[in-house]
C-alpha cells in the first residue's frame, strides 16, 4: 500500500530558531491521525510547514504526498496536488462571496481553464449551473443554510460559522489529505459537536481516497471524531504515539508527565 503523506527526518527554523528537530509520520488514506502537544510545541508550525509557509525553513527531510516531495512546490502547487489547510483564524474578505471564492477555488485547484465566457475551455458548456447543484447539495448535506453562501467569505461570521466555512471549503475541495489546524479552538460545545459532525461527513463520504491530520490542544473534539491514530508532540518531535485511548490518557494525565518523560529520556540518550 502506498503512503498518502509520508514525513520524513523533518527539521525546520524560522529565523534561525529551531522548531521541529525530526519529525516522522505516515497517513495512509481512509485514516484520521491527531497531533496533540502543549503551546509551543511545534504543531501549528507543523501544518503551515505542510502548505509551505514563505517564514518557515526546512533544513532537512523529506514531506511526500504520494511519493511526491512536495518541499519543491509552491503552496498553491501543494493545493493543486491534493493538500489543504483548515486555518486556526480564518481570515474576512469583504466583497467576495462565498460561493464566488469556492467556485474559483475549486476551478484553481482542480486546473479547470475558463474561456472568456466563463466557460469551461473547449466545451461550450459552463460549470456555473451544475457547481451552484452541486453546492447546494453539500450545504444541504452539512446542514449550513443555503443563505450562507451569499454572504461575504467569513465577515460578520461568528467563531462556530467560521470554522463550518473551512469544513464547507474541504468537501468542495475534495483534497487528498485535510489538515485541521486547531479547528475547535474559540467554539463552545455545541459548535464543536457540529464542526466535528461536518468532518466526519465528508470523511465518511471519500474516506477510500482522503486522509485527514487533526492538530488540536484538547480532547473535546476527538470526543465527536474517532481518530485512528493519537501522536504527542513536545519540544518539535512525536514523542509518543498511539490509538485514539492515548487521548483519553492525556485528558486525566496532562502533558507533564510526558514532557518530563521526554527530558528524562533525553537526558540519558545523549550522546557526549
Amino acid at each position: 500500500m502506498n503512503n498518502l503523506l509520508e514525513i520524513k527526518n523533518l527539521h525546520a527554523e524560522i529565523e534561525g530558531k529551531s522548531i521541529l528537530r525530526g519529525i516522522n509520520l505516515i497517513i495512509q488514506a481512509g485514516e484520521i491521525h491527531a497531533i496533540m502537544g502543549p503551546n509551543g510545541s511545534g504543531k501549528s508550525t507543523l501544518s503551515n510547514i505542510i502548505m509551505g509557509h514563505p517564514k518557515y525553513k526546512v533544513t532537512q527531510g523529506q514531506i511526500l504526498l504520494n511519493g511526491q516531495n512536495v518541499l519543491t512546490l509552491l503552496p498553491n502547487e501543494r493545493a493543486k496536488a491534493g493538500l489543504f489547510l483548515a486555518f486556526q483564524y480564518p481570515v474576512e474578505v469583504p466583497g467576495v462571496k462565498m460561493s464566488t471564492f469556492l467556485r474559483r477555488s475549486y476551478l484553481a485547484v482542480h486546473n479547470v481553464q475558463l474561456d472568456n465566457k466563463g466557460n469551461v475551455s473547449g466545451t461550450g458548456t459552463s460549470t456555473a449551473i451544475q457547481f451552484q447543484k452541486d453546492l447546494k447539495e453539500k450545504l444541504n448535506q452539512l446542514h449550513i443554510s443555503e443563505d450562507f453562501a451569499k454572504r461575504d467569505l467569513n465577515l460578520g461570521f461568528s467563531g462556530g460559522e467560521k470554522k463550518r466555512a473551512e469544513v464547507l471549503q474541504m468537501s468542495v475541495l475534495k483534497p487528498k489529505l485535510a489538515i485541521l489546524d486547531e479547528i475547535d479552538s474559540g467554539l463552545d460545545i455545541d459548535a464543536v459537536r457540529t464542526v466535528a459532525q461536518g468532518i466526519n461527513l465528508v470523511f465518511e463520504e471519500r474516506k477510500t481516497e482522503m486522509g485527514i491530520l487533526i492538530i488540536t490542544h484538547y480532547k473535546r473534539v476527538l470526543d465527536y471524531i474517532n481518530p485512528t491514530f493519537v501522536h504527542v508532540l513536545v519540544d518539535g518531535k512525536i514523542v509518543k504515539s498511539g490509538p485514539a485511548s492515548l487521548a483519553n490518557e492525556l485528558e486525566t494525565t496532562g502533558y507533564e508527565s510526558i514532557q518530563e518523560w521526554h527530558k528524562e529520556w533525553q537526558e540519558t540518550h545523549t550522546v557526549e
